[in-house]
Order: structure tokens, then C-alpha cells, then sequence
């Protein structure tokens, strides 16, 4: 493995069994506003100072991407990695850039020092404004499912948000830690948007990774809220898997991965049934599908741009489902539901689908959370699901709805 101030072309697979005691969790701890930080259950990532921009331009990303990390290595960087994040439109510009400098660590979750425990917000006092309010969202899941009744479409993700505003200025790196620290198997992020302007979260859903000629794509549709009673957070993980709606939204995410992959790959494993995942505050279906690229000139990110957007986070058909997420949500999705992740000059990466986060500007942030609606959807329900979700990031600010 690279050493901690080397930026490698081949980011490997940390070894879980040889954890260095606070390596990781340095690299948390050294997170300041306007680093870029990524965990994964496969390494941690700290890049600070100035990032060389991929550009928004007509060419496509995977290119784009390709001809920053060129001019990275002939301007002296031996080893360039691209990481930051993708929106949602993918017309819109990206935030992805080369470091200068990028640290490299062990997975969190393999540091022992994860375990410590860490304090609670230092500003309780928010203030939360929901946009739009849960009878807004619910009338908007209601008109959804009754569009799907007539056959227009199969399925949307309907999002609502919640902005919160501090009396403080925001203290994105204890956010950071409690994110980290409360789902260390997950993919923890802060990584900058803009002027000001951070995206912070910790999904728990990887898009692509690619590791040589392997390919791994995790989706993650149908999911309830977990119960702090353990046999009613038992009883609610085995209705999740025998759910007809759950199971049947699953399986239409699963069946776009497997074609989306499947012209790059010479084998694809698919299994039949999915399993379940479980973060914090919910259970999620889970499929892990795994497969063998045909040619080494795919990238993990080419491979992401075709999957992006699953019907996970959009629907499908996925026009249709675009036109009514921006005829039924009264605010711009930014980087939620986009990719986060990074690469490398060789082509191996980790992409991971933007949920569970929050922008954050000075004093305020503004959270995100989504549900999957089909026809069997219940608008209650839905937005009891939202609720649910956005408890990752109020837990972390300790707030409460």
C-alpha cells in the first residue's frame, strides 16, 4: 500500500487482517473544511490543498476525467487520482478534481480507535424548516401513484429536504466524526461543491467499484426503519424480505444494473433473491452483483456514468421519471442522489450513490431523503420512510423532527 503522503495510479484493496492502530482515524481526524474526505470499507482518503478541476465541457465525463488525469502526470504527478462528486443532472458541472496531495489509509472500520466514542453537537438549537411540508410530499406521492395506476410510468423516487440552520457557524468536522464513527462499514464523504459550499453524508450504497478486470455493484431498493426493540427490529427485517412491493421494486433496480452491465462484462453473477443490509437507523434489500469487465479500458467511473442514474434514485422509465421528479419536487436535487467516489489513472474506482447527506453553507444545511414509489406505495407510509432516513444526518447534528 501506498505510504500515507503518496498518491498511487493503482489504489488497492487496504488488508483488513494488519490494521495499523490509528492510521484511519488520523485521516478523520485531520479533516478540515475544504479537504476532501472518503471512506470506504476498502481504504480512507484525505486530500487537502488545491485540486487540479476537470472542466465542464460537451465532451463526455469518463473523457473529461481521462484528459485531467493526463495533464496531472505531465505536469510531474507520477501517481494522479481523481475524487469528489458527480449531481444528479448529468448535464450539470461536476466536482471532481486531482489533489496535490492525497493520504491514504486502512479502512475505518479495521482502525480500533473507531470504537471510541465521540461527543454530541456542539449547536442543538436549530432551527428546521421542511421544504415542502410532509402533506405537501405526501399529495405529491398520492398524484405519482395515480399516474402509475393509468400506465404512464413504473416508478419514481420522490425526494423531500429539510434545511436546518444553526445560530453557529457549522462544525462540519465533528459532523464528519459522528458520521464516521456511527457507520464505519459505510462510505463517509465531505467533499467540496463550491465556494462554501460542502456535500457531507455517509450512504450506504455503492454503484460500481473496479479492482483490475473486477467488477462489484451493490444495489440497495426496498428499505424500512429499524426499531430501537430487538424483536421489532427482527419483525420488521423479515416482513423487508418478503415484501411483494419491496421485493418487486428491488428487482426492477437489480434488472437495470445487470443491463447496464452486462455489454461490458464476460460474465455477470446476478443472484436470484436479495438479502438484507443493514445501517443505523434502517434495513435495506441488497444485491451484490459481481462480474468480469471484457476489456481493461472500461473504467470504474465510465462504468458508473452507465449506470447512473439507477431506478433507485430516479425511476423508470427513467425520462419519464426525471420529468415528473422536476415537475413534483419544489427544489433543485444538486449533488443528491449524483455519485461520489474516487479513480484512478488505470481505471480502478469506487463510486458510490449520494444519499444520506446534506449540503452545508456557513450556518445552514440541507438535508435530503427520498422513497422509491410504485403503484402499491402509500403515501403515509412514504413519507413515514423519508422521515426515517433523514435520522442519519439529524442524529449527527443532534436534532430531531
Amino acid at each position: 500500500m501506498p505510504t500515507a503522503s503518496q498518491v498511487a495510479t493503482h489504489v488497492p484493496p487496504a488488508d483488513p487482517a494488519h490494521p495499523s492502530v490509528g492510521a484511519a482515524t488520523s485521516l478523520l481526524d485531520g479533516y478540515r473544511p475544504g479537504d476532501r474526505f472518503l471512506a470506504t470499507p476498502g481504504r480512507t482518503l484525505l486530500a487537502s490543498g488545491a485540486a487540479r478541476p476537470v472542466p465542464h465541457d460537451g465532451r463526455p465525463l469518463d473523457e473529461r476525467v481521462n484528459a485531467t488525469l493526463a495533464e496531472a502526470r505531465a505536469a510531474g504527478q507520477e501517481a494522479p487520482v481523481i475524487i469528489g462528486a458527480v449531481p444528479f443532472d448529468h448535464e450539470a458541472p461536476v466536482a471532481l478534481g486531482v489533489p496535490a496531495e492525497l493520504r491514504i489509509a486502512p479502512p475505518l472500520a479495521s482502525d480500533p480507535l473507531i470504537a471510541l466514542p465521540v461527543g454530541v453537537s456542539g449547536s442543538m438549537d436549530w432551527r428546521i424548516r421542511p421544504v415542502p411540508g410532509p402533506e405537501v410530499y405526501a399529495a405529491g406521492v398520492a398524484a405519482a401513484v395515480e399516474r402509475m395506476w393509468r400506465g404512464e410510468f413504473s416508478k419514481v423516487v420522490l425526494a423531500r429536504t429539510l434545511e436546518l440552520t444553526s445560530p453557529a457557524p457549522l462544525d462540519l468536522p465533528a459532523m464528519l466524526q459522528r458520521l464516521a464513527r456511527r457507520d464505519p462499514v459505510g462510505y463517509t464523504f465531505a467533499l467540496p461543491t463550491g465556494t462554501g459550499s460542502t456535500l457531507i453524508g455517509a450512504s450506504p450504497e455503492l454503484l460500481v467499484s473496479r479492482h483490475g478486470q473486477q467488477v462489484v455493484a451493490n444495489p440497495l431498493a426496498g428499505s424500512t426503519p429499524r426499531s430501537s426493540d430487538l424483536a421489532e427490529d427482527v419483525r420488521r427485517a423479515a416482513t423487508l424480505l418478503e415484501s411483494v412491493k419491496d421485493l418487486h421494486e428491488h428487482a426492477v433496480v437489480v434488472d437495470a444494473v445487470h443491463q447496464a452491465l452486462a455489454p461490458h462484462c464476460v460474465e455477470l453473477t446476478v443472484p436470484a433473491r436479495p438479502t438484507l443490509i443493514r445501517t443505523a437507523t434502517m434495513w435495506h434489500l441488497s444485491t451484490t452483483v459481481t462480474g468480469t469487465l471484457a476489456s481493461p479500458d472500461v473504467s470504474a467511473l465510465a462504468l458508473a456514468c452507465a449506470l447512473h442514474p439507477t431506478p433507485a434514485v430516479c425511476g423508470t422509465p427513467t425520462a419519464t421519471a426525471r420529468q415528473v421528479i422536476a415537475e413534483t419536487e419544489p427544489f433543485d436535487r444538486g449533488f443528491f442522489t449524483g455519485v461520489v467516489g474516487w479513480g484512478d489513472a488505470g481505471g480502478d474506482g469506487e463510486w458510490v450513490v449520494t444519499i444520506r447527506c446534506a449540503e452545508a453553507e456557513e450556518r445552514m444545511l440541507r438535508l435530503y431523503a427520498g422513497a422509491g414509489i410504485v403503484a402499491a406505495s402509500e403515501p403515509e407510509s412514504e413519507t413515514a420512510e423519508t422521515a426515517a432516513k433523514f435520522r442519519t444526518f439529524l442524529s449527527a447534528v443532534g436534532a430531531e423532527l
